[in-house]
């Protein structure tokens, strides 16, 4: 039980460790994805979910290479083809997530001013970056040893072969154990029984 214990403490450390750094990388894109949406929205006439998605792109260049090189840095590197299609797949899918929330605001509920798009950029982000952490690390930045994801459990040290019966023991013999071994066996001798002497002549003539 206290191994079982161990092994989930282990794996929770390990999660949280990685939590923290795709919170870091995650974190930085946040600020370039809501600094390029809101250079966009200041300096040009694009409308507000276009401008949002141009920040997005960007921000997913940038997450690339923080999740590469410093989140994920320890994972498989093999197949960077595989990788960045993967990636590039899900990020498909966080893109429409977030901006997604951002058009249903805007032409759902008319909700278009400034304060109002960061808000609900903001929120789009944050949903999409769920989805986003659990394919990365599912699908695109994987374990060299699993393809499924997960790290291969270590495998169990043999067992100690049990000592065969064959075998000298190695702890030594009591002396009175080695006395008796030493002493030879005496065979019993046999009880020696008299042999019936028959009688003599004068024993059995008639006595007067």
């Amino acid at each position: 039980m206290s191994e079982r214990g161990a092994a989930l403490r282990g794996q929770l450390k390990q999660l949280m460790h990685e939590v923290a750094k795709y919170g870091a990388v995650g974190g930085a894109g946040v600020l370039v994805n809501l600094g390029v949406f809101n250079l966009v929205r200041a300096t040009t006439e694009i409308p507000v979910v276009r401008a949002s998605i141009i920040a997005t792109i960007v921000a997913t260049g940038f997450n690339y290479l923080g999740f590469r090189y410093f989140t994920y840095r320890d994972r498989d590197k093999g197949g960077r083809t595989k990788e960045l299609s993967l990636f590039l797949f899900f990020s498909v899918i966080g893109l429409v997530i977030e901006n997604g929330v951002l058009y249903t605001a805007t032409y759902g509920f008319d909700w278009d001013s400034p304060l109002q798009s960061n808000f609900f950029k903001f929120a789009g982000i944050g949903v999409a970056t769920l989805f986003r952490f659990w394919s990365f690390r599912t699908w695109v930045f994987r374990h060299v040893s699993d393809p499924g994801g997960s790290p291969a459990p270590e495998p169990e040290p043999p067992a100690p072969a049990a000592p065969s019966s064959s075998a000298p023991s190695s702890a030594p013999a009591s002396p009175a154990a080695a006395s008796v071994a030493r002493e030879p066996v005496r065979p019993v001798a046999e009880p020696l029984l008299d042999p019936v002497r028959p009688p003599a002549d004068h024993e059995l003539a008639p006595r007067h």
